[in-house]
Parts: structure tokens; sequence; C-alpha cells
């Protein structure tokens, strides 16, 4: 929990400092993104790798090997005095990053047998609400009363206070033999992710039809079937793929795709909405985020102690219907709206952000074996990454599109059209969430609750915790 919690507090505060930071280093937008980017590029290199690693030289010195990569890198990010070093620094963080939440998942996950894995998921929320909740108005306050850097040195008595934990209380578990270390299928993995995402991420920025855009998702989509091509075809691959012929796993991946769009593409929008439409400052509208995550807080904690009666299917068909009624409520916003309106309307998202993300990820992981919840976390977080670019470059790219195609009608004699053809914007980006929430909708009713019966509370005869490694079932 702490070490997410670092990790996820680190990308919130980044966030609302940036300005400063080009500030501070004379840059522009194009060289700062490069904060964002390398660390990126770098999380996409090690973590479908974490996995491998973990089996290899054991979870707890992995995990703690993480903490201590990523707390030093947050001291050299913030006494960096050029922007190479800051980038240099920024890369060095997401080499830790890529570890420590596959690696902690997976840790967590073992300790817990497959029916109470839910309760595990719920005290795994609490990192994932507090830290986005606490990090915009984190970094506004530090940036404004401190320094820039102290959003960086806020990482040490984290990372040290986590480390101090894993030594006094964690155990290494019993290593299993992960094979001879697969150089092509990292090296293919890893340059494979990282070209998505950063294809994905400038294509928002720049256009799909720019050269370094195009050219990095056709390198990907090379890259990416030769890294399928070679761990089907080896007995030790890096990633073995072979766990997504379980139809749970395999499904639950996709579920998160639609999650994670649907979600990410509205916690992006909002402060862009907040901040250049309606004037909110940066910590206010961090403060108008809040009840969502106590919402979703709150959801998470029920729905972990409802889920082993009721079945993963049903609350995340749940979530999916309140996420179509939220991105449809978000139509009525305006430019002068009730903010508490808005409030009131984030606070539900949370809910439904509660209903799914316990159920997805308990099911998604129901029939995996502890031998292979190293390489099936790896693969799941994979999938979160892909998933968070995805849906914020399909949501960014719909807000520039619309806007600019509204430009081109607006009369600068006429008042307030300027505000009112962003508004239609952000409402034609709105319904992206929409999108990804009627999809996620259509495929959980594919979802089987006996499918998932490890987890539940009352597993069907046969069917215990972790017994099944789909893997060696494909064998």
């Amino acid at each position: 929990m702490l070490a997410l919690i670092m990790q996820i507090l680190d990308v919130t505060v980044l966030n609302v400092a940036l300005a400063a930071l080009g500030r501070e280093f004379r840059v522009d937008a194009a060289a700062l993104q490069w904060v964002l980017t390398g660390y990126m590029i770098s999380l996409a290199v090690f973590i479908p790798s974490s996995g491998w690693i973990a089996d290899r030289f054991g979870s707890k010195r992995t995990f703690q090997l993480a903490v201590v990569i990523f707390t030093l890198a947050s001291v050299l990010c913030g006494v960096s005095t050029e922007m190479w070093q800051l980038v240099g620094a920024r890369v060095l963080q997401g080499v830790g990053g890529g570890m420590l939440v596959p690696v902690g998942q997976a840790m967590l996950f073992r300790a817990f047998p497959a029916n109470e894995r839910a309760k595990a998921g719920a005290v795994l929320s609490i990192p994932v609400t507090i830290a986005p909740m606490l990090g915009p108005v984190l970094g506004g306050v530090l940036v404004e009363y401190a320094s820039w850097r102290w959003i960086f040195f806020i990482n040490v008595p984290v990372g040290a206070l986590a480390l101090l934990f894993t030594v006094l209380f964690l155990k290494e578990e019993a290593r299993s033999d992960p094979g001879r270390f697969d150089l092509p299928g990292f090296v293919l993995a890893g340059a494979g992710l990282a070209t998505l995402l950063y294809g994905l991420d400038q294509g928002a920025q720049l256009g799909w039809g720019a050269s370094q855009v195009w050219l990095s998702l056709v390198a990907a989509a090379v890259l990416i079937g030769g890294l399928i091509w070679r761990e089907l075809a080896v007995r030790a691959p890096m990633l073995d793929l072979r766990l997504l012929t379980d139809r749970l796993f395999g499904i639950g991946n996709v579920l998160l795709l639609f999650q994670v769009g649907a979600m990410f593409g509205v916690l992006f929008l909002i402060p862009l909405y907040l901040q250049n439409l309606r004037g909110v400052s940066p910590m206010d509208a961090g403060l108008v985020l809040m009840p969502q995550a106590v919402a979703m807080l709150l959801t998470t904690q029920v729905v972990s102690r409802v889920y082993g009666r009721v079945g993963p299917k049903r609350l995340i068909l749940a979530g999916f219907a309140v996420q179509i009624v939220i991105g449809f409520g978000l139509l009525l916003q305006g430019i002068d709206t009730s903010l508490w309106f808005l409030v009131g309307l984030l606070a539900v998202q949370g809910v439904a952000m509660g209903l799914l993300m316990t159920p997805v990820q308990t099911a998604t992981f129901a029939r995996i074996s502890g031998a292979a919840m190293g390489q099936a976390s790896s693969m799941f977080n994979v999938s979160r990454q892909v998933a968070t670019a995805l849906g914020t470059a399909i949501v960014a790219t719909v807000l520039v599109v619309l806007t600019e195609r509204g430009l081109s009608t607006v009369d600068p004699a006429v008042p307030g059209q300027l505000a009112e053809v962003q508004l239609g914007a952000y409402h034609g980006a709105f319904l992206v969430s929409v999108v990804f929430a009627g999809l996620g909708f259509l495929l959980a009713m594919r979802v089987r609750d006996a499918d998932a019966a490890a987890s539940l509370d009352a597993p069907t005869s046969g069917s215990q915790p972790g017994e099944r490694e789909p893997s060696e079932t494909v064998r």
C-alpha cells in the first residue's frame, strides 16, 4: 500500500507542477513532455519483465530493489539542475515503478486464498483512492508555498517507511524456476509496449497524421506481432500469453480496457473543463474531485463484503450501467451550471468505480495459480497501461477535433460563442466514456459467476483456490 501510494502520488502531484517546471528550466511544452514520456517508456520496458525477475530473484528482494530505485530516483529528480538530469532521473524512476505495482500485486494475491482476494482488493483500493485525491491538492500546496522540488522529495519518507516494513514483516516466497531469461521476449515486449504508448500519447498531442505517430504505431504493431510469435514458440516465455486462453482471465483483461477507458477519460477531461472553461484553480479542481474518491473508497469496502455472495457478474454490470448514466449526466454540464451538480455526478461515478474495481480484478485472477501469479500480474498491468493511454488518447483526440471544427464557425462578433463551441467539444468527448462503458456492459454479460467460483464464499465442488493453472491446461 505504501509503495502504491508513493507511485500514484508521484504521477498526480507532478501533473500540477508541470508549469512550474517549465518556468524553472526555461523549456517549452515539447521538452517538458519528456518528463512524463521518459517515465512512461521506462515503465513500459520493465512491467512485462517484472514477473520473470520476481520469480528468478524472489518477490521480496525484487520489491525491495524497486522501492530503493524509485526512492533514490525521486531524490535525483528533486536535486536536478538541468532538464536532461530530470528526464534521466524520471527514466530511472520508471524502472522502479515498473516493478513496484505488478510484483506488489502478485505478492498480495499470493498471501490470500482466492476466496479472500476481494477483501485484499478492497485494501489495495485505499491507496488507489487516496493518492489521486490528495495528489492535485498536495501538488498545488507544495508548488505554491514550498518548491517544485518537494513534489519529488515527498516520496523519500514514504519510500523509507515502505522499505522498513519490507525488512521487518515481509517473508520471502518460495521461488519457482522461470527458465532462462528470454532476451528476445524482453526486447520485443519492452520496445513494443513503449512504442505503442509513445504513439498513443503523441497522437493525442500532435494529431494522428504526424509521421512520428504513425511510424511509432506501425513499429509497435510489428514488434508486438513478433512478441506474440516468440512467446508462443518458447517453453519459458517472458510473458506467458497462454494465460489469456483462460476464458475469465482473457475477458477480465478486456473488461479492464473498457473500465479504465471510461473512467480515466472522464478524469482526464474534468480538470481541463474546470480550469479552462470554468476558470477554477488547480487546487479547487482537486477539491471538486475529492467526493468521487471518498465514494469510491466507501463502495469498495461494501463490495468486498458482498462479492462472495453476489458474484462478479452483477456487480460489474451495475458498475458499467452507472457509468453510462454518469456519461449522459455530464452532457447536462453547462458553462454556468452549479459545480455542486458536478460534484454529485462525480460522487456517483465514484460508486461506479467501486462497483467495478474489486470485482474485475478479483474475478480476473480467480483461476490463476500462485505459481502463475507473477506472470498474470505483469500482463494485467500491461493491459492497464495500454488502457489508460488508449482511453486518454481517444478522449483528447475527440476534444481537439471537435474544438478545431467548431472554431472554424465562430463569429468573433457574437459574445459567448467561443465558450459554447468549447463546451460542445467537451460534451462530445464525454460521450466517449459512454461508448467505453456500453462496450464494457455488453462484454460483462459474458462473465460467468461459475468461472469465478474459487473467489466466492462457497466454491463449487472440486474447484479449490489457486488449484488450476490455465497455461498448464493449454500445454
